[in-house]
């Protein structure tokens, strides 16, 4: 099999996965690849995702590894097998890697947790407000109208048949921050509280009023598909994605997250009386920067 020229985040973790089974069972490359009748180079190669393997060869080292999980193995093999191909796919070209990963990440989610301290997510974005963004002055954007279409067609991830449940902790700085001007931070902030309405959607305000947390520093989004371990936390930079696989960071992001949601307000909830919103929450909080607008 020839290498790849393209190497996708679902390649990389499939084979990071198989290599963190090999280890677990206390064999070397050499020593796995000889016990199914495999070059060790072509292993590595698979360990690195440099090359595909085929679906009965995954089997067999799982089968070598002792992984008794058939849950899990069959998630290996779903990962294994797919094609890569979807919506995003026509974007090859004027589009980053990065965001592609995103893209198809999203689509084999479950569940999708997600901070932003000074934006609102890029799922929840309004045209308006992400074009007001692509076009700041300073922040490098290149191809905005093929960015901005992107990030608009990504949304159907929300209303998609058997949506993944979207829960997001967004810090109140990023509702007073007034890209594209007034009337846009309205209807962002309008579209918000019509997002919240969606069974799948929850919509929490991380208000300045309450305690310090060590991740209110960084943004990211805890993609967790059917098969949780099989997670990714996304640490978006300026122009880079960085991407954790291993179950300590799965485990520190999920206690992060947990904790985020502890102290922020209550989620927005729309179906509440008026009289139930006496006690402050996300949407009151929503509602009374709309007012001051």
């Amino acid at each position: 099999m020839g290498l790849r020229t393209t190497i996708t985040e679902r390649h990389r973790r499939l084979g990071y996965e198989l290599k963190q089974l090999r280890e677990r069972a206390g064999l070397s490359a050499g020593e796995a690849a000889e016990r199914i009748g495999m070059g060790r180079a072509q292993l590595s190669q698979i360990e690195t995702a440099k090359t595909t393997i085929l679906t009965e060869r995954l089997r067999e080292l799982c089968r070598l590894y002792a992984c008794k999980d058939e849950t899990y193995v069959e998630a290996l093999v779903s990962m294994s097998e797919a094609t890569g191909k979807g919506w995003w796919t026509a974007y090859r070209k004027p589009m980053e890697q990065g965001p592609l990963n995103m893209a198809e990440l999203e689509a084999g989610a479950a569940q999708l947790r997600m901070h932003q301290s000074l934006l609102i997510p890029g799922l929840f974005q309004t045209e308006d407000y992400a074009r007001s963004i692509f076009t700041s002055p300073g922040l490098g954007f290149e191809q905005i109208e093929d960015a901005l279409k992107f990030r608009m067609e990504r949304q159907q991830v929300l209303t998609r048949e058997n949506p993944p449940a979207v829960h997001a902790v967004i810090h109140e700085s990023a509702l007073h921050m007034r890209f594209g001007g007034t009337e846009v931070l309205r209807g962002q902030l309008l579209r918000l509280i019509e997002l919240a309405r969606m069974p799948n959607v929850t919509v929490q305000i991380y208000p300045f009023t309450s305690r310090a947390h060590p991740a209110l520093s960084g943004n990211f989004v805890h993609v967790i598909p059917t098969v949780a371990e099989l997670g990714t936390v996304v640490l978006e930079h300026f122009g880079s994605f960085d991407y954790l696989g291993d179950r300590e960071s799965l485990d520190q992001y999920g206690a992060v997250f947990a904790s985020l949601t502890k102290y922020a307000l209550a989620p927005v909830d729309v179906s509440l009386a008026p009289e139930a919103h006496s006690v402050k929450d996300s949407l009151a909080l929503i509602q009374h920067l709309l007012y001051t607008l």
